[in-house]
């Protein structure tokens, strides 16, 4: 059995987030570790400028007066999303498994990369263009934390970040 694969994403996977998986797997057995956090983070100026800059004005201007997420609905959510996850990702390589990850989304991929020894990591996420931009996003974050190269894909397609 090869090393594992350890996979963060913020969106719930599908056919094409398979296909793309298949491929880096190759028909090995991999394991494959998903990990979902129950916080994106998010930082309501990032999140008006991104919307802004996708000319979302309307969504924009909605998250500044949208109220504190509730941690219970969050969690909820990234439940949700790892179990359709799970499932769009089931038969693959050595086996899926996977878990709502709790406090910081690059924390908790940094820790479970060390503690499986993997030698892979990839970050699946919509497209975050100020975050991208700035390389600030989750994949530039891990892959300066450890030191190994972090694959950044965008959920529902074949392009791959800058990371």
């Amino acid at each position: 059995m090869s090393d594992p694969i350890v996979i963060l994403t913020e969106e719930p996977l599908g056919a094409d987030d398979r296909l793309n998986i298949e491929r880096l797997v190759d028909g090995a057995d991999t394991r494959l570790v998903l990990l979902v956090p129950a916080n994106t983070e998010r930082h309501l100026v990032v999140d008006f400028l991104e919307n802004l800059s996708m000319l979302d004005v309307a969504k924009a201007f909605h998250e500044l007066t949208a109220h504190a997420p509730d941690p219970a609905a969050e969690r909820a959510e990234a439940a949700e999303t790892l179990a359709v996850s799970l499932d769009a990702l089931e038969g693959l390589g050595g086996g899926v498994t996977g878990e709502v990850v709790e406090g910081g989304a690059v924390s908790g991929l940094v820790s479970k990369v060390k503690e499986l020894g993997a030698a892979q990591a990839v970050v699946i996420t919509r497209p975050h263009a100020v975050a991208d931009t700035f390389h600030t996003d989750w994949a530039n974050k891990a892959q300066d934390r450890l030191g190994l190269p972090v694959l950044h894909l965008y959920a529902g397609s074949g392009f791959i970040g800058d990371s």
